[in-house]
């Protein structure tokens, strides 16, 4: 079977029979084992199927991690686990941060508050679509390193950073073996799928990756993921679409997911991906059906990618990953509903999973049922992995129906209770509300104060100067998107180059180039996803005498995924030629080895134009706003919006650049750049088959990010300042402040369900549409069907709902009354209601 890992596939290696068995106790704390047969895992003395969620802490804001963990425990989740990101923590060698939304160990306390467990993913190589993969740029410029593998000082760096982690953990007594919530700890990552790149180095590395772990004492199990070779007592775990087939490498280990990708991260210029949520439910029954103990959504909370830590490169600032909860932590509806009905299931008959004996039948034509059997209970999984057709059976003297590529779980094996392809959750349909507090975008007054200054681009001046071209990853140590290359070129009326037709040639590695020559714009070039070489090149005029080049090279994130993923260039590589033509005769002066001058980052940044203290108010200009002129700097100030919702500052118009809100960073933007024309179906999403990431995509044509979320954390209760540095040149005369709400609410529940509807907080104003019968069409476009209840259902939801914030309906004709429709008919009960 073929996985899906990060933005490259994977083959799951077959995996090796190697025997170890783990026992972990300590005493006056919990104990986490492995059971005998690797069936479960045993926490104080109980045999767990464990359901996780990954919520990545510096993806959202420390007030939003009560919320979020929450509705993580309501949807029916044992565990939340979380990545831990090197780069952040240690921006700078040796000195750490943990603060505000990087506080690690209030994140894993709001966790154990809520009485949930959690994975700690130390890493710290982390993929995560995270800038640089998660490492701190300056182990790269460490002399002698080489990551992810045997090297000294690349493994005396991540044993100071894991042990780091593993000791703050211990003095809050955070382990599960302490009494804390952390049951599970990862070292590396996805290492498996790229480790045949570092020869035998790569697999001695890997070998003191798990000595080195194991020596932290932590008291729980370590796990490696995607490393069927994983030395034990490590347990290897599964990534992927789908897990079923996974077999770990030691017969004794349990069967663990940690990672069900929900949906699939974002690329400027790339479509909105989306997983349904029959599938999504579909491969998590189906991973339990076989033997799955342990199973983790990826995401289950996205958020968004702040200040410069998107990675890829062209990771979105949104990672709303289509996850269960979105990126400003509403309920992703239905996939939130139908997991949490799954999730209840699941957990009803954890005993039974845990315990019971195992029989599997193949009852042909790709249908297989599987019982678990103990002296108490029996309970039934019947799987159809065909993806056109349902099938129609005898089981135990029943007949059932498993409609294609769905499981059906029957608790007691008598009785369906849960059909993966069965939504019963409602469909919540979200929109933008205007910003009550003031009328936007009129009312926002802009000033504005350009980035270039006369020392730097016209002068030539930087911080440092080489007789060569350098990597951007070496001359700015991760510290800015941004590096001017300066270089000066004297020519005389003779040189063999001069000509009135001369052109300059750039070979760039970094996503963006911006050139000026003599200080005067030349023009822009940028790289498509995925294929960052490229070569600028456009005619030129020169003087006689002295002139300056000066090139500006941006990253949109570094490499953060693949076989020595931190050796790929950026920046520019050369050569940098000027050539000259008269005639048919070329010449070409190749300025690669003139003497460079070299500048970090924007002159706005470092003056800190995005800040909020006195100094950084002066010198804004409120006369003759420029539009479309690049390096460009614009403010304004704005009224909070009212409510509660959460807020979303829509940027249509703008080109590309960065965002700071009360001198907190939003991340980068590029409402300019379109997702491609190609890929979309008008077409319902049929979730039979096998998903990835090109199937049910929409978002074609369309500005590939136009809405980037406002933390209510980052806003004032009065006057708000947003700062914007526009890179490319746009009009900010559109810009505007939403709130994020819920704006109708749908559903199309099956008979004997209980159907629950609720507009978040806000109230129930109307019903659009309601019937129970055989309804036709889908959420927006109900009609009734050829048989219908006979009380009105519209009357019926009206009474039940309307005013409320929330109801709860019994499906059925006890409700509804009778209908006319025949036996072969499945009744429904389609809604669509207001908030």
């Amino acid at each position: 079977m073929v996985f899906f890992c990060g933005s490259k596939m994977a083959l799951l290696k077959s995996v090796l029979s190697l025997s170890a068995l783990l026992f972990l106790f300590l005493s006056s704390a919990q104990a986490v084992e492995v059971s005998h047969d690797g069936r479960a895992i045993i926490i104080d003395g109980k045999r767990r199927v464990l359901l996780s969620g990954s919520i990545h802490y510096p993806r959202s804001t420390a007030e939003m991690w009560p919320d979020l963990i929450r509705k993580a425990k309501e949807g029916g989740l044992d565990v939340i686990e979380t990545y831990v990101f090197w780069d952040v923590h240690e921006p700078v060698r040796r000195q750490y941060d943990f603060t505000g939304n990087l506080d690690l160990i209030r994140f894993l306390k709001t966790v154990q508050d809520a009485g949930l467990y959690a994975v700690l993913r130390i890493g710290p190589y982390v993929c995560a679509e995270w800038n640089y993969g998660g490492f701190p740029v300056w182990l790269h410029n460490l002399p002698g390193v080489k990551l992810r593998t045997a090297n000294d000082v690349f493994m005396n760096e991540m044993k100071n950073f894991t042990s780091l982690i593993v000791n703050m953990a211990k003095q809050e007594s955070l382990f599960a073996s302490q009494g804390g919530p952390i049951i599970l700890a990862q070292i590396e990552n996805e290492y498996g799928n790229v480790m045949s790149t570092y020869g035998d180095a790569g697999k001695a590395y890997v070998d003191w990756c798990a000595n080195m772990a194991v020596s932290q004492d932590i008291g729980v199990p370590w796990i490696m993921c995607q490393q069927s070779d994983a030395p034990q007592p490590i347990i290897n775990t599964c990534n992927g679409w789908y897990c079923d087939q996974f077999t770990p490498n030691n017969p004794d280990s349990p069967k663990m997911w940690t990672e069900n990708w929900t949906g699939w991260f974002k690329s400027w210029g790339g479509l909105n991906p989306h997983r349904t949520a029959e599938d999504l439910a579909f491969s998590v029954a189906r991973f339990f059906q076989t033997g799955g103990t342990f199973q983790n959504y990826y995401m289950y909370h996205g958020g968004t990618n702040f200040g410069r830590t998107a990675g890829g490169p062209y990771i979105t600032t949104s990672y709303d990953y289509d996850a269960p909860l979105d990126e400003y932590g509403n309920l992703n509806q239905p996939k939130w509903g139908h997991l949490k009905e799954l999730h209840d299931v699941l957990h009803s008959v954890e005993g039974t999973l845990t315990n019971g004996n195992i029989t599997n039948d193949d009852l042909g034509n790709s249908v297989y049922s599987t019982v678990y059997t103990t002296p108490e209970q029996s309970t039934c999984f019947l799987g159809n992995t065909n993806s056109t057709s349902d099938a129609t059976f005898v089981f135990k003297g029943k007949q059932f129906t498993v409609p294609a590529w769905s499981v059906s779980i029957l608790p007691d094996c008598q009785k369906e209770v849960y059909n993966t392809a069965k939504v019963n959750a409602q469909t919540s349909v979200m929109m933008k509300e205007p910003n009550k507090a003031e009328s936007q975008p009129g009312s926002l007054s802009w000033t504005w104060r350009p980035e270039i200054v006369d020392d730097q681009v016209v002068l030539g001046k930087g911080h440092v100067a080489a007789h060569r071209l350098v990597d951007q990853k070496d001359a700015a140590d991760g510290a800015s998107d941004y590096l001017w290359y300066m270089t000066s070129v004297n020519l005389k009326d003779d040189d063999p180059i001069w000509s009135d037709n001369m052109t300059l040639r750039v070979n760039c590695t970094g996503q963006i180039l911006h050139v000026y020559i003599n200080g005067q714009y030349l023009g822009s070039q940028w790289a498509l996803y995925g294929t960052f070489n490229y070569v600028f090149e456009k005619n030129v005029k020169l003087n006689p005498g002295n002139n300056l080049i000066s090139l500006l090279s941006v990253t949109v994130g570094l490499q953060n995924y693949g076989p020595m993923f931190d050796l790929v260039q950026n920046g520019i590589p050369g050569p940098v030629e000027i050539e000259g033509r008269k005639g048919d005769e070329k010449v070409i002066k190749d300025l690669s080895g003139h003497l460079w001058s070299y500048k970090v980052g924007l002159h706005g940044i470092d003056h800190k134009f995005f800040g909020t203290d006195p100094a950084s108010a002066s010198n804004w200009q409120s006369k003759d706003l420029p539009t479309n002129r690049s390096l460009t700097w614009y403010k304004t100030t704005f009224k909070v919006p009212l409510g509660t919702d959460p807020v979303a500052v829509d940027l249509q118009g703008l080109g590309k650049g960065e965002a700071w809100i009360n001198g907190k960073s939003i991340g980068r933007y590029w409402p300019s750049y379109d997702a491609s024309q190609d890929g979309c179906s008008a077409d319902p999403c049929d979730y039979r088959g096998s998903y990835d990431n090109n199937k049910c995509v929409t978002n074609c044509g369309r500005p590939t990010q136009r809405w980037y979320h406002v933390p209510r954390s980052f806003l004032d209760e009065d006057v708000n300042t947003l700062v914007l540095f526009e890179e490319f040149g746009g009009n900010p005369s559109l810009v505007n402040f939403q709130t994020v709400t819920v704006g109708s609410v749908c559903a199309d529940a099956y008979e004997k369900k209980t159907l629950e509807l609720a507009c978040q907080g806000r109230p129930i104003s109307a019903v659009k549409f309601a019937s129970f019968g055989d309804p036709q069409g889908a959420c927006g476009s109900f009609s009734k069907g050829s048989c219908e209840g006979s009380n009105d259902a519209a009357t019926v939801l009206q009474n039940a709902c309307v005013g409320k914030e929330s109801c709860s309906i019994d499906v059925s004709e006890n409700t509804f009354g009778s209908t006319t429709c025949g036996s072969s008919v499945t009744k429904r009960l389609a809604v669509e209601v207001t908030c």
